[in-house]
């Protein structure tokens, strides 16, 4: 709306105004999802890169609950998932965030319908359950090249080599 400033946590969305936003959005809506902990410049060029490929992206965001279903480490994730959230929100590619507790999306991705999936290439997008749920409508699914030397587990090894 013109003159209604929408601030980071307005992004962040859950249950029926999850479900209002994504049905009054433009279309196609693009989906990814990830813990996304420390965020870097391959998140933001994946993002921007997802984004390029609808009229709207949205996030599904592992809650930290889920992050350590995925057996990443006792320590992660790292930052928080209201941290991380408002660190996605703030990224001008991301329409919308939507945190989850399963181990995978799958529920969430029913419940939005997206158009396309989206996923790092460093994933068979083609054997993902998230790209057969997708396909079942009639929608695409699609991996995007990762950026060399960008990951947040090669971040945490280089932040844990210095001296404390």
């Amino acid at each position: 709306m013109v003159g209604v400033r929408m601030t980071f946590g307005d992004k962040i969305l859950a249950g029926d105004t999850l479900t209002r936003a994504v049905r009054d959005i433009g279309r196609p809506l693009v989906f990814t999802n990830g813990v996304f902990d420390l965020l870097h410049r391959g998140h933001v060029e994946y993002l921007a890169d997802a984004r390029a490929l609808g009229a709207a992206l949205l996030v599904g965001l592992n809650s930290d609950l889920s992050a350590r279903l995925l057996g990443k480490g006792s320590d992660r994730p790292i930052n928080g998932e209201r941290d991380r959230a408002i660190m996605l929100a703030a990224l001008e590619a991301v329409s919308f965030v939507c945190l989850f507790d399963d181990r995978t999306p799958l529920a969430l991705i029913e419940q939005v319908r997206p158009d396309i999936y989206v996923k790092g290439g460093d994933y068979d997008v083609a054997a993902l359950p998230e790209t057969a749920l997708v396909q079942s409508w009639g929608g695409r699914a699609q991996a995007i090249a990762l950026r060399p030397g960008y990951s947040t587990t090669k971040l945490v090894e280089r932040i844990r080599k210095f001296p404390a």
